[in-house]
């Protein structure tokens, strides 16, 4: 199990919301993980504007594409916001269907307002 976090870790890529201005952030970055594993391993964060996401009684929901997408819970990530910005880690899953749809591996609230 370790090597496969390892393989993940190693293949993983800069993540596009990361400022490139801020090099120290690299590690910190690449080794986010959520109750659904390394952020990076399968998809690229993004930065989320105040207006595409929000927290309801507990939960959040982020805009994407249009439309309002449920974070599961396991999917935020607990540590402190070292970047600051709202970010998500959305990748497309099909599930053995006809039908992708997006869900969501990582998700760090920032700050609103």
């Amino acid at each position: 199990m370790m090597r496969i976090v390892l393989i993940f870790l190693l293949l993983c890529t800069p993540v596009l919301a990361h400022d490139p201005s801020h090099p120290e952030l690299n590690e910190w970055f690449n080794r986010l993980t959520s109750g659904k594993g390394v952020c990076c391993s399968f998809a690229d964060g993004s930065v989320v504007s105040d207006v595409d996401w929000e927290s309801k009684d507990g939960h959040y929901r982020v805009r994407l594409e249009g439309r309002w997408v449920d974070v599961p819970d396991d999917a935020v990530i607990t540590e402190p916001n070292r970047a600051g910005r709202t970010m998500v880690w959305p990748y497309t899953a099909d599930r053995g269907t006809d039908h992708p749809h997006t869900e969501i591996r990582c998700f760090m609230p920032g700050s609103m307002g």
